[in-house]
């Protein structure tokens, strides 16, 4: 399979969720093999592990003091389309929040049209299984031949309970059934995030507020809260730059977990190809007609 970018660039107009403030989002074709780039003014930030600088409250990258809050919602949406290579340009310190949801930067995606490129993707296959967190908040990640999420999420509000999902997401099913998932939070909470700064500009327009009698907005699926939560996922895990086999199994995560997995199977390839390359070139005698498997690795 090859890699994809766009054909044309294209601008889109917004308030950031958190800063509250106006930003202007401009997508450009970017050469194979580039990734995603971030660009405000003359900083670029390429949307990868060693970039991000804060996951708290949604997954902000940065460099040299530049920082660009809640990217996961574009990066959801060029993995769901297989936008491999682009450039982002940022006028302001935040992605636009538009409707809380990755239904806007498809739309985008999709009218700039894509191009295919001359070099390979290259998927990540998970070499072992791998756990982060504990309690009643971890993910986990097993090797398989494709890339599956099954979500479970508790909450102790009536108007979110327990929802469970599992899917193997195809480009299809991703437009219809996650992008349009929009951001939620609870209306007892906003005073408290407003004093430290967070959701400014959030409004019924641009998430789901939950009173406590239930959405005072009302819900695109009966599913909606966990449904974004594979949304955040899949554009946390985009940050590794390729597409991942494996079977991701999460509970009660939030973007700092989906880090910490992001990070887990980083330094687990990294491992991986080191010890493959130890065992490369150690020799081998001329009477062992079978190859010692290298040791196995700890799950993270």
């Amino acid at each position: 399979m090859r890699q994809h970018t766009i054909k044309k660039t294209v601008t889109l107009d917004g308030i950031g969720l958190h800063c509250g403030k106006p930003v202007r989002l401009s997508l450009s074709p970017a050469p194979a093999d580039s990734g995603i780039v971030f660009r405000v003014g003359t900083e670029r930030i390429t949307a990868a592990p060693e970039s991000v600088v804060d996951s708290r409250n949604a997954t902000t990258i940065g460099r040299n003091g530049i920082r660009v809050q809640t990217v996961e919602h574009l990066m959801a949406a060029t993995a769901g389309l297989g936008i491999d290579n682009l450039e982002v340009e940022v006028d302001g310190a935040e992605i636009p929040a538009v409707d809380g949801s990755a239904k806007p930067f498809v739309g985008l995606l999709l009218t700039a049209g894509r191009v295919q490129q001359t070099a390979r993707r290259r998927p990540i296959d998970v070499p072992h299984p791998i756990r982060v967190g504990n309690g009643p908040r971890w993910i986990h990640i097993e090797p398989a031949s494709t890339f599956r999420i099954s979500y479970t999420l508790d909450n102790d509000h009536p108007a979110v309970g327990t929802q469970v999902l599992s899917c193997a997401p195809t480009e299809e099913s991703f437009i219809e059934d996650y992008a349009p998932a929009r951001t939620y939070g609870f209306l007892k909470d906003l005073g408290a995030m407003r004093k430290n700064g967070l959701a400014l500009g959030g409004s019924l327009d641009n998430a789901i507020v939950v009173g406590k009698r239930g959405p005072l907005n009302g819900l695109r699926y009966r599913d909606e809260f966990v449904r974004h939560k594979i949304l955040d996922l899949i554009g946390d895990l985009a940050l590794l730059g390729r597409p991942i086999n494996g079977h991701v199994i999460a509970r009660n995560a939030g973007h700092a977990l989906n880090f910490e997995l992001v990070v887990a199977i980083q330094r687990a390839l990294g491992l991986e190809r080191r010890a493959a390359a130890t065992v490369r070139v150690a020799p081998v005698p001329v009477e062992s007609e079978r190859l010692v498997p290298a040791p196995g690795l700890a799950a993270i």
